[in-house]
């Protein structure tokens, strides 16, 4: 921010964030390390990675707050922290599904069908 000191964040239970460049710039490294971890060509890794480098690189090119908020577009600094420290905990959590992994089983066909298949119900 402008030499302004922010005194609350105007959101219930969201404190303002002592140090917003920090803590973001070591949310989006473990996130990114985690993605690394996954195969190249996994989605999840593909369009997760993109956005927090496209966020990433916005952080180190701007020192003002108000500036990373407007560029990123996601709400105020703490806003996008909390949304950083959620996507670290889903890419951990998708390290371990292993969504990119064949199914063990085929779904059953109708499973996309909508409106589900009528049975023949006998009255």
């Amino acid at each position: 921010m402008s030499g302004i000191i922010k005194m609350t964040t105007g959101l219930t239970g969201l404190a303002v964030a002592n140090n917003p460049h920090h803590t973001l710039g070591i949310l989006y490294s473990k996130i990114l390390r985690t993605l690394q971890k996954m195969p190249e060509d996994a989605a999840y890794r593909k369009y997760t990675e993109e956005i927090i480098n496209e966020r990433a690189n916005v952080l180190k090119a701007n020192k003002d707050v108000d500036v990373v908020e407007r560029q990123i577009g996601c709400g105020q600094i703490e806003e996008v922290i909390v949304q950083a420290e959620n996507e670290l905990i889903l890419a951990r959590k998708m390290l371990n599904w292993r969504p990119w992994e064949p199914l063990l089983k085929q779904p059953p066909i109708e499973q996309w069908t909508w409106p589900p298949a009528q049975s023949n119900p006998k009255h």
